[in-house]
């Protein structure tokens, strides 16, 4: 009888994810609305806005509302490549730092060391490339007449409503929204009740970005001012000053175009110059506003090639409010696709608030088939957003925020990722074979969504970081574990791997770095970095087998030899597939000491001190992102660990994800403490920011523990969804297990949470007792899976007789599309 309900249930309810969950994600979503109670005058205090690849910051101030564009495709794409020839060779380099004696402490103070790396940053250190923004529209109004109260950003669905009072009587709101599937954002003025209001904005001011080099081509002005259109165009020059002809141009030269139109006439104007007392023209882009009747207004930006972008007013859709609504109701349906991927409901309002809030800008700033973002996203005015070349930094700035897209259930947004990744292949390749001499690629520490023929940092410092290249491509082995999509897998996952695998084995196969100097018959890492630390030490010293360098160059071999038989490649791969087992037959022990405090802990390379202020959590960098250990590790080794994450510091500005996710997964996060410090980081526009924890490393009493917040949005720590589904839970090492750093006295639903396997996860956490569990099988996987359940369970399926189980452990098998309910016996 179980089972036909069920099949009737599965019948009626179709291809829903959410079987059985009893809530909606959208509409808890539309719980945690983001609120600014007076002008947000700041940058930060600002609601944003975003398609995944256009962005908009909506600031306010008491007399204007101001609107700052960006886009994840629009850069200052000038690259500076000097110096190629003086690069020399790694073994070149490698040879003359080798041979200065173990008595330096400090490489930079050689001379020539010193000049070699400060050429090798000449290129860097350019303000170029960045991202560029796109422009700024101001809407201004009358204060004697209209008070601006503040604003409210829906997150369910992205709309904007910045609260006015008029004439300190009648209520009004300008409705803001940017659309999912083009780059264009509407604004309409109404009142509580929806009802379109007169227009009191009077002026309306767009302007270029105030940050515009002086030496790029002027901007454009566009207009048709019966028609209410106003905007401009901007080349943006693909060489650098002093190669580029002005006047001529270059094909490969890029452009954005930002056009308002509205639904009411525009007209020039003046104003009184105080400091004379005479009228005065307004600025070029600024025109006054006509205001007799409702306001409807909206503004494209077009990107692209400079000679597909051309300097003219193009037809943009009628500001009308059908053609308003129209878009708006296409936005909720995209809305509410992307809040059915998945749903938490928790007992615990801040972290389901975080949840919602850093999945809804996660969707604002990625679309699948855009432009992979950087360190700030798609949000830019002036400076802000352009820190470190707003670039793509492999040393786990750019990684973190897709940690995001496995367990939330938005495989297709690691798509951007994975695009990057193949667009630095090619310059990956030839400096593993011009540079290194070796096979494969070697991934660059930094790097730019621009057409790039040499690595940007080749110091051997950061830029010898050799974890950069497996943890560039485990993000695509997951993409594979968490989807199970062989063909995926086949034509676009496989590749890349196998080319990082070819660097390190031929890295590691090196006579420097195995051979009888060694005192073992190890394959070691030789020379390499730890993450942003020892820069200047010595060969001799803290720059072999780093912790990071093993524990992801094992994830990427062990992913290459499971990647070879499942495509059924192991001949074709024998002689790689051998000497990788080699390797590891021979592998370099992760280093151990004895701390002070803690008993035994891990250090991130031989001979460091276990007291080291990171940059990066390292000691615990086996948990993650290695997937090593975890909860299924032996009791010994979990000792270990723990002592290792009480014995751990960190700087600050790279762990609020990163360090709670690794004691997450060691089941050890308090959450209590985690919610303490994401409100450390949060900024008024609900974002959080990187801050500072303590001195002692790199940082001093001197530093402005917040000096990292006004350089724009961390895209980064949009990823802390990750550290919150790691605590209800954990498949990466082929067994699901529920809740295994949630209080199982708070009260927890979640909806569609994917797990390693294709599975799509949901259950209740109700009074101490989980009361079901609903599983989706996508690829037909086999299912293992820790019961929650003391005395078993049973199964109900579509495919299946009602089962009883007594064992703690499940494990069956499962068929693709197979729906599955776990309950109690």
């Amino acid at each position: 009888m179980q089972k036909i309900l069920l099949t009737i249930i599965l019948i009626l309810i179709g291809g829903q994810n959410n079987l059985f969950a009893s809530f909606s994600a959208m509409a808890r979503a539309r719980k945690h609305p983001i609120e600014y109670h007076k002008p947000a005058v700041n940058f930060f205090e600002g609601a944003l806005l975003g398609n995944g690849e256009m962005g908009v910051v909506v600031r306010t101030r008491p007399d204007a509302v101001v609107l700052h564009f960006g886009h994840n495709n629009v850069w200052d794409i000038r690259l500076a490549e000097d110096n190629q020839e003086k690069f020399g060779t790694f073994q070149d380099i490698f040879n003359k730092i080798n041979a200065i004696p173990d008595t330096v402490n400090d490489l930079f103070t050689v001379p020539w060391y010193r000049q070699y790396r400060e050429m090798c940053r000449e290129n860097y250190a350019k303000p170029y490339p960045r991202p560029f923004p796109c422009g700024t529209v101001v809407l201004g109004f009358d204060r004697r007449e209209v008070e601006l109260l503040g604003h409210q950003l829906n997150i369910s669905n992205g709309l904007c409503e910045v609260n006015f009072l008029i004439n300190q009587k009648d209520s009004a709101r300008l409705e803001i929204f940017n659309e999912m599937e083009k780059d264009r954002l509407w604004m309409r003025l109404a009142n509580q009740k929806g009802q379109l209001l007169t227009n009191f904005f009077n002026r309306i001011h767009i302007f270029p970005d105030p940050s515009t080099p002086r030496e790029f081509p002027k901007f454009t002005i566009l207009q048709n001012e019966q028609n209410g259109q106003l905007g401009f165009h901007q080349i943006l020059p693909y060489p650098e000053p002093e190669k580029y002809d002005l006047q001529k141009g270059h094909p490969k030269d890029r452009a954005i175009r930002l056009i308002a139109h509205m639904n009411q006439s525009i007209s020039p104007a003046s104003r009184i110059n105080v400091e004379t007392g005479d009228r005065e023209i307004l600025a070029p882009l600024e025109r006054k506003i006509g205001m007799d009747s409702t306001l409807i207004l909206v503004i494209q930006l077009d990107e692209g090639l400079a000679a597909e972008i051309p300097s003219a007013i193009i037809n943009t859709p009628d500001p009308a409010n059908y053609s308003f609504m129209s878009a708006f109701e296409k936005n909720q349906k995209s809305w509410e696709n992307y809040w059915n991927c998945s749903g938490i409901e928790l007992d615990d309002d801040f972290l389901e608030k975080i949840w919602y809030h850093n999945s809804y800008f996660f969707n604002c700033a990625v679309k699948a088939g855009g432009i992979c973002p950087g360190l700030f996203a798609n949000w830019n005015y002036n400076r802000i957003g352009t820190a470190w070349h707003g670039d793509y930094h492999l040393n786990y700035n750019w990684q973190q925020p897709f940690w995001f897209t496995f367990s939330s259930n938005h495989l297709d947004k690691n798509i951007p990722y994975i695009d990057a990744v193949y667009q630095m292949l090619p310059v990956s390749r030839k400096w593993a074979k011009e540079y290194y001499g070796l096979r494969g690629a070697f991934f660059p520490h930094s790097a730019f969504p621009v057409e790039m023929s040499t690595h940007p940092y080749p110091a051997p410092d950061w830029g010898w970081e050799v974890c950069e290249t497996p943890w560039a491509v485990q993000g695509l082995w997951w993409h594979f574990l968490y989807s199970q999509d062989v063909q995926f897998l086949k034509e676009r996952l496989f590749e890349p791997i196998k080319e990082a695998v070819l660097f390190l084995v031929d890295y590691m196969e090196r006579p420097e770095a195995h051979g009888p100097q060694w005192g073992d018959d190890n394959y070691h890492i030789f020379p390499t970095v730890v993450p942003e630390l020892y820069a200047n030490s010595p060969l001799s010293r803290l720059k072999h087998d780093c912790l990071v360098d093993l524990t992801l160059t094992k994830f990427v071999f062990k992913a290459f030899l499971d990647a070879t038989e499942i495509l059924k490649l192991e001949k074709k791969e024998k002689e790689l597939i051998l000497s990788i087992k080699k390797i590891l037959n021979n592998y370099p022990a992760y280093q151990i000491v004895a701390s002070e405090k803690y008993g035994n802990v891990f250090v991130s390379a031989p001979g460091e001190s276990p007291n080291v202020v990171y940059n990066i959590p390292n000691n615990l960098i086996t948990v993650f992102p290695g997937e090593e250990h975890g909860l299924m590790t032996s009791k010994d080794t979990l000792t270990l660990l723990q002592n290792s994450a009480r014995n751990l510091q960190v700087e600050g500005g790279n762990d609020l994800i990163f360090q709670n996710l690794q004691r997450a997964r060691l089941g050890i996060l308090d959450l209590e403490k985690f919610k303490r410090q994401i409100k450390y980081c949060i900024l008024p526009n609900g974002t959080a920011t990187d801050m500072v924890l303590q001195v002692n490393g790199r940082y001093r009493d001197q530093t402005e523990f917040d000096f990292m917040a006004p350089m724009g949005i961390w895209f980064e720590n949009f990823s802390i969804p990750a550290v919150i589904n790691e605590c209800l839970m954990q498949s990466y090492y082929g067994t699901i297990q529920l809740f295994p750093n949630w209080p199982m006295e708070k009260e927890v639903e979640f909806s569609t949470l994917r797990a390693a396997g294709a599975f799509l996860v949901s259950a209740s956490l109700k009074k101490g007792k989980v009361e079901w569990i609903d599983i989706i099988s996508e690829a037909g996987s086999p299912l293992r899976m820790i019961l929650p359940w003391e005395n078993g369970c049973q199964i109900l399926s579509q495919y299946k007789k009602r089962q009883l189980v007594k064992e703690k452990i499940l494990s069956i098998r499962t068929q693709p599309g197979e729906k599955i309910r776990l309950e109690p016996r």
